[in-house]
């Protein structure tokens, strides 16, 4: 699965509403951010994305984990978060 990209620009109802549509179609998304505005960013749209799906009575949990991206050639540390059904 290609993660959701993550910036610190990211509106998180966005990010929210397009993490509970993965979560609606193939039950776990991952989200990727780089910085720690994206990893803000990030955490603030799993939060409303429960928010999003509590109603449908799915419930989310999210396993952080790290990852090596490449941008511009340089290697950076990326925190990876998977969101799945509880």
């Amino acid at each position: 699965m290609e993660p959701l990209k993550v910036s610190s620009k990211s509106a998180p109802n966005a990010v929210a509403g397009a993490i509970a549509g993965v979560i609606r179609e193939s039950g776990s998304a991952e989200l990727q951010a780089v910085g720690a505005g994206a990893a803000n960013q990030a955490i603030k749209a799993v939060a409303i994305a429960r928010g999003y799906l509590a109603p449908a009575g799915i419930d989310l949990v999210c396993i952080p984990a790290f990852a090596s991206v490449v941008i511009d050639g340089e290697e950076r540390t990326a925190i990876r978060l998977i969101v799945e059904q509880r």
